[in-house]
Formats: structure tokens, C-alpha cells, sequence
């Protein structure tokens, strides 16, 4: 394994904008697989984590004292009211640009479809003649959903948050968004609009960590009251998603969704500059975004060096988008055939995996870890992003090979109901009192065998 420049810096050739993991020749097992692909620095979870943990503990010593305090420090703000005023969020509604509305509502109708849709069905299953078994699924009674700020707004994380959670049947819905200076402290007004048009009136200005501990557990500011919620989702950086592996023993938390990655499979049937344009977009989000590139054509690899070389300096936010480009979280990875880019696919386990290949359907189907997967040329991940009706908020940092993306699950849990009569339970009593007595647990076995002597008299009205 090798890592060298794609180009060769010189007077006449472009600068390098990704760094180069040349793969070829080597046969990695999975952990070496998963060591070599382009990464965070470790460090950096590190001081997220001691700064999230003094974060919690303070909001939860000093409640609002202290979310006033972290908002002049990390927003500049000055807090009067934390929690957002209902006609806030109704005038943001009024003031929403008419094609973002559009755009909006085009969303939240795709994503509805496709939330509702993934809806587990309960589940009924007789296992003897009156042994029965139940599963079923039930929402959680109040969601808690973070919307980031920072360097981008993201009215659309609004969309993908709320949505499944109502179509959960989750009853009360809270929505945390950091508090913007530029608008006297409150939320970004895109941000609000996007709320009010699903209904959404309880929303405070509360940003990253801070956020997720005042809604994990509640925080009382006069009359406003933020109450405790079951679970907290939603994207963020590296403290958020810090914040909710810290948080799993208090609230439910979706997947720990830190700064966006894209991984491009492709061979030399892929567009170039499409493929540079996607590396690009999501490099777009954040100086520490990752955009790796995994394929076994060299040749193809140095075209889309050429074509970032050729976008970057057009693109607006081009100095993030650079340094997203050149740090360790980026790269190409050179592989020696397609099976070899789809074991690296799978090591590295995208949060947005795009397929720019020959049969691109079919090569989606060997994927087994990714947060979710864009088929062939015309399904880029901001599409996904936006309208697709898919969920953006996906794990990211590897953590596809455990977790999932956002979906009306992640707002739900099921309940396993057993319902036995006397006679079901009489035909396992030996098969029950054998177990428990192996385990040295005779009250065990005695709960049942106890039934068995059942005398008239102990019959009560139900059984």
C-alpha cells in the first residue's frame, strides 16, 4: 500500500487535490481494509469527547444559565428567550421565498410516502395451538430533533427529522436549532418556515452538544419549559454526534451522524466531471466533509483530477471545499479490479455511496454497508439531499456496518406480548422446570408447576 500524488506537480499540470491510496497488489483482510481507507484523525474525536462531556454536565447542572452562557460563547449571541415564540415561527412561514416553499413541500410529500411506507407492520404468530405471540411496534411519546447551523442551513434536515417521526405517530415533537446573531438570536428563518409547515411550534435556540443534553434532560426557563424526550436524532459534527454516543444511556439516538462523507465507486465507463462535481458538493459542507473516490482505473482517476482542477476555483465555497479535499479524510483509493472496489466500498462504509459503474444496479446490490446508495449516473447524493424522498440524516465515520439512516424505526419500538392458556402453558411445564433447574432457578420452575395445582377455589374471574 502506497500513497503518492495523482499529478505531478509542475508549471504545466493541475494541482493535486486528492491524495492517492494505491491499493493495487495488496490483499487486505477486513480490519487492514478498514485502517486503510481515508479517515478522521482520531484526535479530533478525542477533544470532542472530554469538551462534550464538560458541555453535558453543565447544562445539566445549570439548566438555561448555562445554554445562555455557551450561546454567547460559541454563537455570539446574547439570549433573552430561548424557547422561539409561536408567531416567530408563523411569520417565518408568511416570509418564505416562494420557490423554497415549493421545494419544501415537494420534500416533505416524497418523504412522507417513503416514510410512511417503511412503517414496520405489527406481527402475529400462533406457535402451538394457544401459544401466541405478539410484536408490536410502538412510537416513542416525544421525539427530540436537532437541526444544525454553522457554516450552511439546512431546512431540509427539518424535513427529514420531522417527518418520519410523525409518521411514527410520535405524539409530541421538540426541534433544537442554533441561535443566529444576523437574526436577533433566533434560528435561521428558513429554519422556522420549514418547522411551521409541518406543524412544528415547540423550537428552541439551542446549538450543538448543549442541545442534545437540554433536551435529554429538560431544562425549565421560567415559563418555558423544554420536557425530557425519549429520543434525539438528527445530523451535526463531531461534538453533536459525540453528544448522543454520550447520551445513549439517558435518551434513544439515531445513528451518529457527524460530518458528511461521499464514497464514488467507479471504472472508466464513469463521467468525470459528474464525478468531480459529487466529490465537490459534499466537500461543500465542511472543511473536515470527506470525499473519497475508489476505482481501478488510473487513468480515470487522474480525468477526475483534472475536472476538480478545472471546478474548484469556479466553486463559491472553494477554500472549504479544498481543504476538505486535501485532508486525511479524502482521497482516492486505486484498486485492482471491480471486486476489490466493492470490498473497499464495504470497508469504508459510506454514509452516501454513489455507483458510477458498468451495471450499476447490480454492483448496488454487493453493497452491504453504506448509509445509502445512489444508482448510476443520473441519482447524485444531493438528490438525496433534497427531494428523492429518501433520509439524509445517515451514519457516517464507518458506522454504516452497524447503524442505519434515519427512518420511521428509529422513532419506534417494539413490544413483544405473550398470551398462553393453561393448556399451552401444561405442555412446555417439563421442558420450563428442566431449564430452570439447570440454571439453579427453582422458583422458576415452581411459577409454573404451581398452576398445574391449581384448585377451584384460586380460579378468579379472567383465568
Amino acid at each position: 500500500m502506497t500513497e503518492q500524488p495523482l499529478i505531478p506537480e509542475s508549471t504545466d499540470a493541475p494541482g493535486s487535490y486528492l491524495r492517492v491510496i494505491d491499493l493495487r497488489g495488496t490483499h487486505l483482510g477486513w480490519s487492514e481494509l478498514r485502517a486503510a481507507v481515508p479517515r478522521q484523525t482520531a484526535s479530533s474525536v478525542v477533544d470532542a469527547e472530554d469538551t462534550v462531556r464538560a458541555i453535558i454536565a453543565d447544562v445539566r447542572e445549570r439548566g438555561p444559565e448555562a445554554l445562555r452562557e455557551l450561546a454567547l460563547r460559541f454563537d455570539g449571541v446574547a439570549q433573552e428567550r430561548i424557547r422561539v415564540a409561536p408567531e416567530d415561527i408563523e411569520r417565518a412561514v408568511e416570509a418564505l421565498d416562494p420557490a423554497v416553499r415549493h421545494g419544501l413541500e415537494t420534500a416533505i410529500e416524497r418523504t412522507r410516502a417513503f416514510a410512511k411506507a417503511q412503517r414496520p407492520a405489527d406481527v402475529t404468530v400462533e406457535v402451538a395451538p394457544g401459544a401466541t405471540l405478539h410484536h408490536r411496534w410502538t412510537p416513542v411519546r416525544r421525539a427530540g430533533l436537532y437541526i444544525p447551523g454553522g457554516l450552511a442551513v439546512y431546512p431540509s434536515s427539518v424535513v427529514m427529522n420531522v417527518v418520519p417521526a410523525q409518521a411514527a405517530g410520535v405524539e409530541s415533537v421538540v426541534l433544537c436549532s442554533p441561535p443566529q446573531k444576523e437574526f436577533g438570536g433566533l434560528p435561521h428563518p428558513v429554519i422556522l418556515g420549514a418547522a411551521g409547515l409541518l406543524g412544528v411550534d415547540d423550537v428552541w435556540a439551542v446549538g450543538g452538544a448543549q442541545s442534545l443534553a437540554a433536551m435529554a434532560y429538560g431544562v425549565a426557563d421560567g415559563e418555558d419549559v423544554l420536557e425530557p424526550v425519549n429520543t434525539v436524532t438528527g445530523p451535526g459534527n463531531i461534538f453533536v454526534a459525540m453528544a448522543k454516543r454520550q447520551l445513549r444511556s439517558v435518551v434513544g439516538v439515531d445513528a451518529e451522524a457527524g460530518t458528511t462523507e461521499i464514497a464514488v465507486l467507479a471504472d472508466d465507463s464513469a463521467n468525470p466531471r459528474y464525478v468531480a462535481a459529487d466529490l465537490i458538493s459534499q466537500a461543500e459542507h465542511d472543511p473536515a466533509a470527506g470525499s473519497v473516490l475508489i476505482t481501478d482505473s488510473e487513468p480515470f482517476a487522474r480525468s477526475v483530477e483534472e475536472q476538480l482542477a478545472c471546478q474548484v476555483p469556479e466553486a463559491k465555497h472553494r477554500e472549504r471545499i479544498t481543504a476538505a479535499l486535501g485532508g486525511p479524510q479524502s482521497g482516492v483509493v486505486l484498486t485492482d479490479d471491480l471486486d476489490a472496489s466493492v470490498a473497499v466500498a464495504d470497508a469504508y462504509a459510506a454514509e452516501h455511496l454513489e455507483i458510477h459503474t458498468r451495471d450499476a444496479s447490480a454492483v448496488a446490490a454487493r453493497i452491504r454497508n453504506a448509509g445509502a446508495i445512489f444508482v448510476g449516473p443520473f441519482s447524485p447524493v444531493p438528490l438525496g439531499d433534497y427531494a428523492a424522498g429518501s433520509n439524509h440524516v445517515l451514519p457516517t465515520g464507518g458506522t454504516a456496518v452497524f447503524s442505519s439512516g434515519l427512518q420511521a424505526a428509529s422513532f419506534m419500538k417494539a413490544v413483544q406480548v405473550i398470551e398462553y392458556s393453561p393448556e399451552a402453558l401444561a405442555q412446555l411445564e417439563d421442558d420450563i422446570v428442566a431449564l430452570a433447574t439447570s440454571e439453579d432457578l427453582p422458583a422458576h420452575g415452581r411459577a409454573v408447576t404451581l398452576r398445574g395445582e391449581q384448585r377451584p377455589s384460586d380460579t378468579v374471574a379472567g383465568g
